[in-house]
């Protein structure tokens, strides 16, 4: 198994964590960055992954910071399932619909 971390390693925003584990690739988490506003821009744009080569998310919980970039992951192509729990997914859709 192997974990990569893309947001929220020496920050407090911009949770997203690739693990890998029995051929599986799972985004936990997928939130925006929020900093200076081109640093911010640049890291919520461009994923440091292939969205599309991922088999599931899965989101701890409805922060902006932990799922705010959901988005961006789909346009960029993927396609596969978002696990949460339902409350999560209730505040996630009133909030990424803001």
């Amino acid at each position: 198994m192997t974990v990569q971390f893309f947001g929220a390693a020496q920050t407090t925003t911009g949770s997203m964590h690739l693990v890998e584990a029995n051929g599986l690739k799972i985004l936990l988490d997928c939130g925006l960055y929020q900093g200076r506003r081109k640093e911010a821009f640049e890291r919520n744009r461009t994923l440091p992954f292939d969205p599309a080569q991922l088999d599931y998310v899965v989101l701890s919980h409805a922060h902006i910071d932990h799922s705010g970039n959901l988005p961006t992951l789909v346009r960029q192509g993927y396609r596969g399932p978002i696990y949460a729990t339902p409350a999560t997914r209730d505040l996630a859709d009133v909030m990424l619909r803001d």
